[in-house]
């Protein structure tokens, strides 16, 4: 259940702590005089763990789309050609 800021003139300010459907109160609980629902700042988002990264959500239409912009690795020549060439051959026959 969230927490909520109230002011009151006498007592100051204090939080209660209500479902968000309950309506916000309209009279301090300690002394009765009207109060004041304040704006809050929020809880503080912790996050535990070995890390977060905004790229381990990503949803699967954007990981299709960048998969499919990044270029194709063409082969090398090189490499292809190699494979139809021979080794040189290496002679052992010993000489007299």
């Amino acid at each position: 259940m969230p927490t909520y800021d109230y002011n009151c003139a006498r007592c100051g300010d204090f939080e209660s702590v209500q479902k968000i459907t309950a309506t916000p109160l309209k009279r301090c609980p300690s002394c009765g005089r009207p109060v004041r629902r304040l704006i809050s700042r929020g809880a503080g988002v912790l996050f535990k763990g070995s890390g977060f990264y905004q790229t381990d959500y990503r949803s699967e239409g954007y990981k299709q789309s960048a998969a499919a912009d990044k270029p194709v690795a063409a082969p090398k020549a090189e490499a292809a050609g190699d494979s139809k060439k021979k080794a040189p051959e290496t002679s052992k026959a010993k000489k007299p």
